[in-house]
């Protein structure tokens, strides 16, 4: 039975910051890459970011750059997703998706949510 299981969304003040964590279990966690999407009311689901399954190689949405940072720690199973700077177009639930390497099969979070108000 594979899990991953999102925690850390809440609400946050424009310009604030937010730690997101995705625990797995299950799986192998260090065959896999893993991801955060988001996904805004109305709006279709996108990439936030990706990191490598060895944490070497990480990938970001333009729009995330500079402020959003994606890490893992293979020893526990564990990826974050650190947000900074954050803005009311952030608000979105977000999603923590794991591929694995070689054989590119997929699984999702069920979703924490974040929102970004005064």
């Amino acid at each position: 039975q594979v899990q991953l299981v999102e925690s850390g969304g809440g609400l946050v003040q424009p310009g604030g910051s937010l730690r997101l964590s995705c625990a797995a279990s299950g799986l192998t966690f260090s065959n896999y890459a893993m991801s955060w999407y988001r996904q805004a009311p109305g709006k279709e689901r996108e990439l936030v970011a990706t990191i490598s399954s060895a944490g070497s190689s990480t990938n970001y949405a333009d729009s995330m750059k500079g402020r959003f940072a994606i890490s893992r720690d293979n020893a526990k199973n564990t990826v974050y997703l650190q947000m900074n700077s954050l803005k009311p177009e952030d608000t979105a639930v977000y999603y923590c998706k794991a591929e694995h390497k070689v054989i590119r099969i997929a699984y999702w979070g069920k979703g924490t949510l974040v929102t970004v108000s005064s």
